[in-house]
């Protein structure tokens, strides 16, 4: 679906923002790009769709090199960006039948997406009057009206509460199952873990890893495992690695002696991985 080569952009001209990035994405995958604020992902997000074309390298999305993109290119393309463009002083509905109108293919019925994200009691209403959550959820709507076969959503999350989180997450996967391709740009590690058949690292515009969420977590050093126990009447603590705890005198001799009062395992997290290969935390 996406063949990048050797990707190079910069806004100014003078130093490079993307820097020789090359990767694939297959199709029917979710491909995540996870990292702080800053690192690249918007701007990667926008040379893929198609709005940024001054790159140089290759950049091959759907069968067709961007920079020479041509207004069919959108027809299986859906963008839900992280700061959505929706017209105000329309109301929901009528920003969805707008922008449906845009494209040559049918779009689906809007209002069952809007049950679902919890809006049609508000389809009505001027989207001016909406929340950053509700708009949030509106462009997720507007971005899959039209049945695309490549989905691009940068943080879809951002901004909703726990349960409209679920629904969108539950909807993105749902998505997968169709077939879609989705590219999910992220700072959210466990949004990532849960969506991401596979996640690259993006920091100051280069890819510094790129796998499987659980290969990427096998590389850091094993599972911690803290524990406490009783000494002298005291509550203490100790660590050790998961496969290193049976040679850890005070961990066996408390184990023998009845004195545990608590263990504890902590597996890697992306987080975890992120900041041990880059030196950076992902917010």
């Amino acid at each position: 679906m996406i063949t990048v080569r050797q990707l190079a952009f910069s806004y100014d001209q003078r130093k490079d923002f993307i820097k020789g990035i090359s990767f694939d994405v297959h199709e029917g995958e979710i491909f995540g790009f996870l990292g702080p604020s800053g690192a690249g992902k918007s701007t990667l997000q926008k040379i893929l769709s198609g709005i940024l074309r001054n790159y140089s390298g290759r950049v091959r999305v759907l069968d067709t090199e961007v920079k020479n993109r041509k207004d069919s290119f959108y027809e299986n393309i859906g963008v839900d960006f992280e700061f959505p463009n929706l017209y105000g002083k329309f109301t929901a509905l009528e920003n969805l039948l707008f922008f449906s109108s845009l494209y040559n293919k049918k779009s689906q019925d809007p209002m069952p997406y809007l049950e679902r994200v919890g809006l049609s009691s508000d389809a009505d209403k001027k989207v001016s009057s909406y929340s950053k959550g509700m708009k949030m959820r509106l462009a997720f709507v507007r971005s899959i009206l039209h049945n695309p076969s490549l989905l691009f959503l940068d943080e879809p999350t951002s901004g909703l509460d726990p349960a409209y989180n679920r629904i969108l997450k539950d909807m993105i996967l749902e998505q997968k199952r169709e077939g879609k391709t989705i590219i999910l740009t992220t700072h959210n590690m466990h949004d990532a873990e849960e969506l991401c058949d596979r996640v690259a690292f993006i920091v100051d515009g280069e890819i510094k890893a790129l796998d499987r969420p659980h290969a990427l977590r096998s590389r850091k050093s094993g599972v911690e495992v803290s524990y406490t126990y009783v000494e002298e009447g005291q509550e203490k603590t100790g660590a050790a690695l998961l496969n290193s705890l049976y040679q850890d005198p005070v961990f066996m001799n408390n184990l023998q002696a009845g004195t545990l009062t608590g263990v504890h395992s902590k597996e890697p997290t992306l987080d975890d991985v992120f900041i041990e290969l880059t030196g950076r935390c992902l917010k």
